[in-house]
């Protein structure tokens, strides 16, 4: 127990020293007019894969994704489309429509941090998703190409007939936006 402590006061230690010779003062400039408050609609598709200890082995789908930005720095996100998930060795498919809104929080000029919440809504009669949650980053280009990864977790309801245990994937979403 002693040598990880002293490992983790070694690192943190290291990194204080790193990031402190590397500070620089900023300040937050006022948007220039017509870069900040923009509304983007995406349309996107995505594919993922699940962990070996998943009942499930991957995923794929498409969204329609809405952007307002609120600032050159943070924007809210909702979005829904279609997404299908197979399980391992065997035939059948989960089929749902996801339902989320978020927010993306943009660090470094056109990179982005996002997180949503939402529901799906099962496609087959007698199967419930109750929750979905994300988490991720990516980039978005000025021409409007967005290439994102993220990690999309689901709590399915124990009542439904196509029931899971909770899960996750690892997913990667490629995407255009179009500015309005």
């Amino acid at each position: 127990m002693k040598n990880i402590t002293k490992f983790f006061a070694t690192a943190a230690t290291a990194v204080a020293i790193f990031a402190s010779t590397n500070l620089k003062a900023q300040t937050m400039e006022t948007p220039a007019a017509g870069s900040g408050m923009a509304f983007k609609v995406g349309v996107g598709v995505n594919y993922g894969l699940f962990p070996d200890r998943s009942e499930m082995d991957y995923g794929y789908g498409a969204d329609l994704k809405l952007q307002y930005d609120l600032s050159p720095f943070v924007a809210v996100t909702a979005s829904g489309g279609y997404t299908r998930l197979k399980w391992k060795g065997s035939p059948l498919k989960f089929e749902f429509i996801p339902l989320l809104g978020g927010v993306r929080v943009f660090p470094i000029e056109r990179m982005y941090l996002a997180t949503e919440l939402g529901s799906g809504l099962a496609v087959k009669d007698g199967a419930n998703m109750n929750f979905i949650y994300t988490g991720g980053l990516g980039y978005e280009w000025k021409n409007g190409l967005d290439l994102g990864i993220k990690y999309e977790g689901y709590v399915n309801n124990s009542s439904s007939d196509l029931y899971f245990m909770k899960t996750g994937q690892f997913n990667l979403r490629l995407a255009y936006n179009f500015k309005l």
